[in-house]
């Protein structure tokens, strides 16, 4: 019986997205001179990357494995439960992208498919892959 594992957004990342969001609130604020629709747009991406930080904060697992399968978050916020006979496949995408090479978890049921960055992971999804086949393997 192998132990549940769970994979996590970093705890940097969000108050990276806040301290963003406020910093460019900062700079919309000093550089407006009165104008409405600067301070608009800066206010609207202050929101977005609170959204977005508030995901992070919110549901910062975004995978877990166990031997009955796999729980992963979809949509803003909430979680899947998905057995490993529903998962036709769990593997590692690269592809260069601007000269950087970019890697990706794929969790593909047959009707959905999860994706995973670093970002989502804490860890690098070629790390990941090697302990989700090994969680899988039939006993």
């Amino acid at each position: 019986m192998t132990d549940p594992m769970s994979w996590r957004v970093p705890v940097w990342l969000p108050v990276v997205k806040l301290a963003g969001g406020v910093a460019l609130l900062l700079l919309a604020l000093a550089l407006a001179d009165g104008d409405r629709a600067q301070l608009g747009v800066g206010a609207a991406v202050c929101a977005c990357l609170a959204l977005w930080a508030a995901r992070d904060l919110l549901a910062p697992v975004r995978l877990a494995a166990d031997e009955d399968g796999l729980t992963v978050v979809t949509g803003f916020a909430r979680r899947s439960r998905l057995t490993w006979d529903r998962i036709e496949a769990v593997r590692l995408d690269t592809r260069p992208r601007l000269g950087v090479r970019t890697e990706t978890l794929e969790v593909d049921t047959g009707d959905t498919l999860h994706v995973f960055t670093k970002a989502d992971l804490g860890v690098p999804p070629e790390d990941v892959l090697p302990l989700l086949n090994e969680v899988r393997a039939p006993r």
